[in-house]
């Protein structure tokens, strides 16, 4: 199964016997409360205008718990998350395709929650709302009837912090922030800046072309290869809290190469001093 969809073979299969069902998850990663701006509105932006018969998901409130000591974007509680998923229509017969305003970082949380809970069908819309020229609507649409998706975690791979300390040694670890806050140069939101020791800088960005677009697959799994994603090495992947590193996971997924996600993150690693932090380009 595809990872992704294009917005061409979407509005081909929303007008399929068949069509999938659509979440969007217009959210942005925001520091403007400290410039004393408004945080990014997903909602007011889902209801500007979205895809015909997408349901709004909230990546904070619904994707995620509170945050506390699992980090920025701990995992949800199972249940409520199925829930939510069936209020927005999801079932596990049928297809889910999910997006946000473009960047991908959101829409793959999604995309890794529901793959974590064992949903066997859902694609990540490549290049988010920016790449659909169809057109769309204000109006909010009630699922009638609602899903009967029940989650079952586990279905693909989890880290813990120790997890990810380990696979840092005996496999790869890629860290998906940007470089700078890898190597210690700047932190914006958590404790101390670095990398956990071992992790390869990885910048989920650089996945991506201009356009917001995944590259090629063998684009990716060369470049993935190159960081020393080869063979049966495993994987894992970890950002600031789970959700740029769920679009490097997908970015690993076009690329064919399983891989688990610390959730947690540095966000959770971080504020344990008795962590250990690297700093600089090199692993260590």
């Amino acid at each position: 199964m595809n990872a992704i969809i294009s917005a061409s073979q979407l509005e081909s299969d929303l007008a399929g016997e068949y069509p999938p069902v659509l979440l969007d998850v217009r959210w942005q990663l925001s520091v403007a409360k400290a410039a004393g701006e408004p945080p990014f509105d997903g909602r007011a932006a889902y209801e500007a205008g979205h895809l015909p018969g997408a349901v709004f998901v909230d990546l904070d409130r619904e994707l995620a718990a509170a945050p506390g000591a699992g980090g920025r974007h701990p995992l949800p509680d199972v249940a409520e998350f199925g829930a939510a998923m069936r209020r927005a229509g999801v079932s596990s017969g049928r297809p889910v395709v999910v997006y946000d305003g473009g960047q991908g970082w959101a829409a793959a949380r999604a995309w890794w929650l529901l793959r974590w809970t064992g949903h066997p069908d859902v694609r990540v819309l490549d290049g988010g709302l920016t790449s659909w020229e169809g057109t769309l609507e204000t109006a909010a649409p009630k699922p009638s009837p609602e899903g009967d998706f029940e989650p079952v975690p586990g279905a693909v791979g989890l880290l813990d912090a120790d997890g990810a300390a380990a696979l840092a040694r005996s496999g790869v670890l890629f860290d998906a922030r940007a470089g700078e806050r890898y190597r210690g140069e700047v932190e914006p939101i958590d404790r101390v800046g670095g990398h956990i020791p071992g992790a390869v800088s990885a910048p989920t960005t650089q996945n991506v072309g201009t356009d917001g677009r995944f590259l090629p697959a063998e684009d990716l799994a060369a470049r993935f290869r190159e960081l020393g994603a080869s063979g049966g090495t495993d994987v894992g992947v970890y950002c600031g809290s789970g959700v740029s590193g769920a679009h490097e996971v997908l970015a690993l997924a076009v690329a064919g190469i399983p891989a688990a996600l610390y959730v947690g993150s540095w966000s959770q690693w971080s504020s344990d001093p008795e962590r250990p932090v690297a700093v600089g380009a090199e692993p260590q």
